[in-house]
């Protein structure tokens, strides 16, 4: 008899933005069909506007498909950012990131992905220390408002080209700490460690106190299966050191992402046109390290002993 392959038992988001250009409620059904036929549990939406969103409909489809959302708080800028000397700017910069989180309960999500530290984009200079440890006061707030509301707050630590603020796994234990906050946790990205770390597996290992949310992204920004980082090998020593958390698959191309969202992510290029095939060929990516780690033997081990 042959056995159909074990599906690891992983709680694994994929972006929306690798299938759709944004999280209009027409091709979102079919989207979620999709992610749920590949073993996806959950979806990252793009950045909403809590003012403009028709939050009772989309909960209305996640719900109907299965599929539960991850909201994202984009950058802060302007008159609202929580790194700022200004105590107003601050305060508005806070009260931002307030509205995604209640936008979050609404649309039935429980986290809430992001860049809620500070301005998106090339920095320029470095950020002072000040302004890190006024983000991560103001940050730390909210992240206990948000657990207070049932909704788990993390942080992307991004690469030297987007913050100066935030680019390492140990910059992310310093920022948790500076915050105050025991339930702010912390959200890595392997295409930005591939820019920043110096060992992957290592970085990992520093950040899982608080890890919450690892997202695999292949340097390229398409397909899991071919680029510069081993995926596979990241997911098989991630869960053979103990990571018990989400999982994220992101990749974005210019074929399918608006234009104003490909030109702010520098995507200037397509990797990849079926965001249908890339979620498939991350999954079995996914599938592959799992197979490798302790607990995926493991696993195997025993549903073949179960068909005996």
């Amino acid at each position: 008899m042959t056995l159909e392959p074990l599906r690891p038992n992983l709680d694994v988001a994929c972006h929306l933005n690798v299938l759709l250009p944004d999280a209009g409620a027409g091709d979102l059904p079919a989207a979620l069909d999709l992610l749920a036929g590949h073993g996806y549990t959950r979806v990252v939406l793009p950045p909403l506007d809590p003012a403009a969103t028709d939050a009772r409909l989309l909960r209305a489809i996640f719900a109907d498909h299965g599929v539960a959302p991850i909201t994202i708080a984009g950058g802060q800028g302007g008159s609202a950012d929580v790194s700022s000397a200004d105590p107003a700017e601050r305060a508005a910069g806070a009260a931002v990131l307030r509205a995604v989180v209640d936008l979050t309960v609404e649309l039935g999500g429980d986290q809430m992905n992001g860049v809620p530290y500070g301005p998106f984009g090339p920095p320029g200079t470095a950020t002072p220390l000040a302004a890190v440890e006024r983000a991560a006061r103001e940050v730390g707030a909210v992240a206990d408002y948000a657990h207070d509301r049932g909704v788990a707050m993390t942080f992307e630590v991004l690469n030297r080209y987007e913050t100066s603020l935030l680019n390492t796994a140990a910059q992310a234990m310093d920022f948790v700490e500076l915050s105050g906050s025991p339930h702010l946790r912390i959200h890595l990205d392997t295409f930005h460690m591939a820019v920043e770390e110096s060992d992957i597996a290592e970085a990992i290992r520093t950040a899982l106190p608080r890890l919450a949310f690892l997202e695999l992204g292949q340097s390229g920004r398409g397909m899991l299966e071919t680029g510069a980082v081993p995926i596979a090998e990241v997911v098989r020593a991630a869960l053979d050191d103990g990571y018990d958390g989400r999982w994220g698959v992101e990749a974005f191309t210019r074929s399918i992402l608006p234009p104003f969202a490909a030109d702010m992510l520098a995507i200037w290029r397509a990797p990849y046109d079926d965001g249908g095939a890339l979620a498939a060929d991350a999954m079995r990516v996914i599938q592959r390290g799992w197979s490798m780690s302790t607990v995926g033997r493991r696993a195997q081990r025993l549903s073949r002993s179960a068909s005996v």
